[in-house]
């Protein structure tokens, strides 16, 4: 496989890829797990997936669009989606788990309605849902290297405001801090994150790459900062093997990906028991 990777610049593509998104994934996955907000990443990947199949849609009826990338009408989907969701949780303060299902709704309405439009890019669109080596473009890398770029310089602005929101929402509003608008920014990096991820892992499996590393972690971590060293380790390890086994097995990456973070998480459970 190295020597595959040194020669086709389209396993190059992936292979950078899916390191990146093996960092940001888990270490944004730490804060929604922590705030029990685990169900937004799959809201946001069903808004994802109409924004892709509405974009596959419009470049195959107008031909001025046939070279429109999917993955920016599917960006500003997943952004929509996460505003959409903020100001739903607003609007039903007692209720605010009822902005997921209804965005979630939604998103799979609007997918149903240009798959069924469609007639003929139901192939390009399996690889959106369960991810595609082949698929991910040099311009794809460029576009998950600046997302990253953005989740970093957020996280080292706002850590110690995240982190106070993630345990005590009330005592953070009770100390000032613009709760509102770093939730919003929050979950607008979110949704730029499970947009970036589409083509490695999945639209439908994104959330898992988020939420499954960082389980795995909190059975091992003493505290919150190893517990975001353990999910990027486990993400990487996840994001790596599965790679591999998709490289030599012919399967979709994703798949391979969720997969094997599923067993890591089984192995960490079976190593704490033991102990």
């Amino acid at each position: 496989m190295i020597e595959a990777i040194l020669r086709y610049e389209f396993l190059q593509n992936a292979f950078f890829s899916g390191l990146i998104i093996g960092v940001i994934a888990p270490l944004l996955g730490v804060f929604i797990v922590v705030r029990r907000l685990s169900l937004i990443a799959d809201a946001l990947s069903h808004v994802t997936l109409a924004g892709i199949a509405g974009s596959l849609y419009i470049s195959q009826s107008f031909a001025a669009m046939a070279f429109l990338n999917p993955i920016y009408l599917g960006i500003l989907a997943s952004v929509s989606g996460s505003v959409l969701i903020e100001r739903l949780r607003r609007l039903y303060k007692h209720y605010e788990e009822l902005a997921i299902p209804i965005i979630m709704s939604g998103g799979i309405g609007l997918s149903a309605i240009f798959i069924s439009l469609a007639s003929g890019f139901n192939t390009d669109l399996m690889s959106y849902l369960f991810g595609s080596v082949s698929a991910v473009s040099r311009q794809d890398l460029w576009i998950v290297l600046a997302i990253a770029g953005v989740v970093v310089i957020f996280l080292l602005l706002f850590f110690k405001e995240l982190f106070v929101l993630s345990f005590d929402e009330e005592y953070a509003k009770a100390s000032g801090l613009p709760a509102k608008w770093i939730h919003l920014l929050f979950m607008v990096v979110v949704a730029l994150v499970i947009a970036a991820s589409m083509r490695i892992v999945g639209i439908l499996l994104v959330s898992s790459l988020m939420t499954l590393p960082v389980a795995a972690a909190m059975r091992l971590a003493k505290g919150f900062k190893q517990a975001i060293f353990y999910a990027i380790m486990f993400g990487e390890l996840a994001v790596i093997i599965g790679l591999v086994s998709a490289f030599y097995l012919n399967l979709a990456p994703g798949g391979t990906i969720v997969v094997t973070s599923i067993l890591i998480l089984l192995c960490v459970i079976f190593v704490k028991k033991i102990k």
